[in-house]
């Protein structure tokens, strides 16, 4: 048999390296095709991430309209958004939720939410018992936008201590036009020294047309607060929570007595002389709630119409008629209405259908509502007597009336 020619060597060598090729290329054309529907992915979620949006209600009313406004969590609640909304809200977006309860902060102030089984609280009057596990939105993405820019804030609740700042920061934060910090800073009481540009360095990212907060409640009763807070900007809007102070007093003894079981009874501690009757008015239980006293100081650096006095009660009471008047005063589209909340019959106070970065109902944790100890009548009567002219000369400054008394 003769050996093959040369046209048929070079044919069949060249078959081995033709087939070669083909499968390089049908690689590189998968691999491109792959990085394209990645790609394409990714920006599809950056444009639909689910979250609590301000939304369609179900009857087609237009999305933030007053008591029309609703959060929704899920797609089938979705409403398209304009590219700008989106932004905000992907802003908005917590950078990660722990998955374990929240640690108790040196002042006594959490960063306290809880999230619920919907089974157990999905509705209004719902009681369920809920968790302190807060489930991580798939907003992180947002993070890696790098747009917005840090401001100093525009707006602080600065008081009071066991009055509902909490509650007051979480329901505003539900609002798209808010963005706060969520631990309480401390920078005009403790940390001043650090600076301006440390200060601002806390605060979150936003966009034109949304306001940067904060919350710490020891400003209000802190002497150098006012000066250092109008040296920052003598714009700066002022929020006040305030409740009656025999209430809040016994609320702060709850809160000390739940880290100390070992301190004095609230009746040893109110009293400089148990006979006389003389209130220690050293005890900051007690100096707190002097809230004229302390009220003074502010009005030396700020107008009264530069603060906004929210009454604790209303806000258990009546969430939605406050948040109103709070949106108001900073100038915001009143969205955050009483569709946003149903009460707690186990916990006494309102909570959230859902909260902000999470499609879940939330209520503040379990060191909030706790049962405050029995109080002697006589010791709370005459604590009542003793706040009555401050409480008076506040409700004259403040041109509210409180009902304290």
């Amino acid at each position: 048999m003769a050996p093959p020619g040369p046209a048929s060597a070079l044919s069949t060598s060249s078959e081995p390296l033709s087939r070669s090729i083909f499968r390089k290329f049908l690689l590189m054309l998968c691999s491109l095709l792959t990085s394209l529907y990645v790609f394409y992915c990714l920006a599809e979620r950056c444009q639909t991430l689910s979250g609590p949006v301000v939304g369609l209600s179900g009857g087609g009313e237009e999305a933030g309209a007053p008591g029309g406004g609703v959060l929704a969590g899920g797609p089938r609640e979705l409403a398209v958004w304009p590219a700008a909304a989106q932004r905000k809200r992907l802003l908005q977006l917590p950078q990660w939720r722990r998955r374990r309860p929240p640690a108790p902060r040196d002042d006594g102030e959490e960063a306290a939410w809880e999230e619920e089984s919907p089974g157990l609280s999905g509705g209004p009057g719902g009681s369920g018992a809920g968790s302190t596990v807060a489930e991580a939105p798939p907003g992180t993405l947002a993070l890696l936008l790098d747009e917005g820019s840090k401001q100093l804030p525009q707006a602080i609740i600065i008081g009071v201590k066991k009055g509902g700042t909490r509650a007051l920061l979480e329901f505003l934060r539900v609002h798209p036009d808010v963005r706060a910090v969520g631990a309480e800073p401390h920078f005009f009481d403790r940390s001043y020294d650090k600076g301006l540009a440390w200060y601002r360095d806390l605060m979150p990212r936003t966009l034109d047309g949304q306001i940067t907060m904060e919350k710490t409640p020891s400003y209000f009763v802190t002497r150098e607060a006012p000066a250092r807070i109008s040296a920052m900007s003598k714009d700066t809007k002022l929020i006040v929570v305030v409740r009656d102070p025999v209430t809040r007093a016994i609320s702060d003894y709850t809160q000390t007595l739940s880290k100390r079981p070992d301190i004095p009874t609230f009746e040893s501690l109110t009293f400089k002389n148990r006979t006389t009757g003389l209130i220690d008015t050293s005890w900051s239980a007690i100096q707190i709630g002097i809230y004229a006293k302390h009220l003074e100081h502010w009005l030396r650096h700020f107008p009264i119409r530069q603060m906004l006095f929210v009454s604790g009660e209303r806000l258990i009471s009546d969430p939605a008629g406050e948040l109103g008047r709070v949106q108001d005063f900073l100038g915001l589209k009143r969205i955050i209405t009483d569709k946003h909340f149903y009460f707690n019959k186990t916990k006494g106070f309102p909570c959230l259908k859902k909260a902000e970065g999470s499609s879940r109902p939330h209520c503040l944790g379990k060191t909030k509502g706790r049962t405050h100890p029995e109080i002697d009548r006589e010791v709370v009567r005459r604590l009542r007597e003793f706040y009555r002219p401050f409480n008076l000369k506040f409700y004259q400054m403040t041109g509210h009336d409180f009902g304290w008394d």
